[in-house]
């Protein structure tokens, strides 16, 4: 009868490999992570402690930590404590910095120290992709990502959370001055002791409330005086979001994906939680590292700004965008319509006439140019007094005692070609989804990297390098080999 299958005993004399060399094979990642940053000009990239000094203790090499933090977010592994562990038993990282155990506090010195760098080393990998003929450049999708950020919701404040905890503080310091009094004048008739004790904690409590008070006085001073509208207490730069439905305290990373390999080329982390001004910055960005004439992006909804499309254009990108859909409060707030059979996209257009035609065939002229409430110049268009004999007029068409009025943007044919070539290639919208979410997907649930370990904008941004470094060193890898894209760089 067989037995189960037994290990050695652990006091048996063992002859194992004599060098790490051995215990890497050809096809290991940690090969092409340490052919790529040995490719690396770090002086030039701008690594601190690139040359070392002439005098003083001598300092890691940068190339090395840096190759430990790629090792660390590709294999989710990614505080400098736990770097510190794998620096003493994991055998792929030994061979990786030849057996260096730096401490957690120099391995975390080196991300804080550096973060300036790190869109450089993304830069660079890029474009070794692209000699790899991983990046298409003819159309890439546009999409944000929430990254928690190192402040909990209850330490996110605003003018009206600040004023109902100065409100509350008030009650209770009231509460306590009234027992202050009551014990007073039960102290007279009864033995002191207790009550001194008493009265010495309620005053401790008051006194702290007092601090408390004046720290959130001071934050609602200041909030009314920069015009901000909400603070946070740990991480001053992050912002209450909207994720997947939950409020949180997060950043909005902004992505930029290649529709050949899925490959990510551009990034941005930002504390906007609105999009609709960040298509043409991201767009135009990612023209000029792509380093093409022309380029299309395909964006959801929340990224459509009617200015944003036109600048887009004007640079020469080809925008694919929806436009959201006004609700039928908004038609009745903005137009008094109440049916949607005369809503504004109901009415055609005819561009050899510059005129109107509303569903009930009255046609709508040209009257002046106007500057709207958005800061817009748009055309009025209205009929020559043929609303007031319609008999839809006031009851499901416009309740404006003028008539109907249609306001044309100025550059509106950008956004009409913009639909004709949804209209005609639709595809490019679902594109968009299977583009954004596989880099998104992966990040946030393969990688688990949908939470930041670092404070403050400017370092959520080279945290955030990374891991796009990770996630595009793992699709290239899984596309090429590791074997092949070390060969490659030799």
């Amino acid at each position: 009868m067989s037995g189960h299958v037994a290990g050695f005993s652990r006091n048996q004399g063992m002859l194992l490999p004599y060098t790490l060399e051995e215990y890497v094979d050809e096809e290991n990642p940690v090969r092409f992570i340490d052919a790529f940053v040995d490719c690396l000009d770090l002086k030039r990239l701008g690594f601190r402690h690139s040359e070392p000094e002439e005098v003083g203790r001598p300092p890691y090499d940068p190339a090395d930590l840096l190759k430990l933090y790629i090792y660390g977010y590709l294999n989710q592994v990614r505080t400098s404590r736990k770097l510190e562990r794998e620096c003493q038993r994991n055998m792929e990282v030994m061979w990786l910095i030849k057996r260096l155990t730096p401490d957690f506090k120099t391995i975390a010195d080196f991300r804080k120290d550096n973060v300036d760098c790190i869109k450089k080393v993304f830069t660079e990998f890029l474009c070794h992709s692209m000699e790899l003929g991983l990046v298409g450049g003819e159309l890439v999708s546009l999409d944000g990502a929430k990254l928690k950020a190192v402040n909990s919701k209850d330490r996110n404040l605003n003018l009206k959370t600040l004023a109902d905890k100065l409100k509350r503080i008030e009650e209770k310091i009231e509460t306590y001055l009234k027992e202050i009094e009551a014990n007073d004048r039960s102290e007279e008739a009864q033995s002191p002791l207790p009550h001194v004790e008493r009265r010495s904690k309620l005053r401790e409590r008051i006194q702290k409330l007092r601090e408390k008070m004046n720290q959130y006085s001071n934050l609602l001073c200041s909030l009314k005086e920069s015009g901000e509208n909400e603070v946070s207490l740990t991480d001053p730069d992050s912002r209450l979001m909207k994720d997947r439905g939950r409020m949180d305290v997060c950043y909005n990373t902004h992505m930029v994906v290649d529709s050949k390999n899925h490959i990510i080329v551009e990034y941005e982390a930002t504390n906007n939680a609105s999009d609709n001004n960040s298509l043409s910055r991201m767009a135009k960005n990612t023209k000029k590292v792509l380093r093409v004439e022309r380029l299309e992006v395909t964006a959801d909804k929340g990224f459509f700004s009617e200015e944003q499309v036109k600048e887009c254009v004007d640079n020469g990108i080809t925008p694919y965008l929806p436009e959201p859909k006004k609700s039928a409060r908004g038609y009745a707030k903005t137009a008094g319509i109440p049916t949607p059979e005369f809503y504004e996209e109901k009415f055609l257009y005819d561009k050899t006439t510059d005129t109107y035609t509303c569903p009930a065939g009255k046609t709508l002229r040209f009257r002046h140019w106007h500057r709207n409430g958005e800061d817009k110049t748009v055309g009025l268009y209205m009929t020559d007094r043929a609303c007031f004999t319609c008999p839809f007029f006031m009851v499901k068409c416009t309740r404006n005692k003028k008539g109907r009025v249609i306001q044309r943007w100025i550059h509106e044919t950008v956004l009409e070609e913009m639909r004709l070539r949804i209209k005609l290639e639709p595809e490019k919208l679902e594109l968009r989804r299977n583009l954004s979410e596989h880099p998104i997907g992966t990040i946030k649930r393969a990688f688990n990297q949908g939470y930041l370990l670092m404070k403050g904008l400017r370092k959520v941004n080279g945290e955030a390098g990374f891991t796009m470094l990770a996630y595009n060193m793992r699709r290239a890898i899984n596309i090429l080999g590791a074997k092949t894209l070390t060969a490659s760089l030799g």
